[in-house]
C-alpha cells in the first residue's frame, strides 16, 4: 500500500509541475497555491479511488466501467473548475 502511494504521489507531483513550470515562462497560466492545493486533491483523490476500484473490483468490465465514470467524474469538475461548463459559483472565469 505504501508503494501504491508514493506512486500516485509522484504522478500527482509530476502532472502539477506542468502548470508550475508554465508560470515560469507564460503569463497565460496564473496559478496560485489555492490552485494547486484543490488540483492536488482532485489528482490525489482521483488516484485514490482508482486504485481501490482496481484492487476491490474482481471483474474487469466492472472494474472498467467503474473507472470510464470516475474519470468522466474528475474531467467535469476540473473543466468546471477551470472554465465554469455548468455556470456554478465555483467556476474559473
Amino acid at each position: 500500500m505504501n508503494k501504491r502511494l508514493r506512486l500516485i504521489g509522484f504522478v500527482v507531483g509530476s502532472i502539477l509541475l506542468v502548470p508550475l513550470v508554465a508560470m515560469q515562462f507564460t503569463d497565460e497560466v496564473n496559478w496560485g497555491i489555492l490552485d494547486f492545493i484543490i488540483a492536488g486533491f482532485l489528482l490525489f483523490s482521483t488516484g485514490l479511488i482508482l486504485d481501490l476500484i482496481i484492487r476491490k473490483i474482481k471483474r474487469p468490465s466492472i472494474s472498467l466501467l467503474l473507472a470510464f465514470m470516475v474519470l468522466i467524474i474528475f474531467l467535469l469538475i476540473w473543466a468546471e473548475l477551470a472554465v465554469g461548463i455548468f455556470g456554478t459559483p465555483f467556476s474559473g472565469n
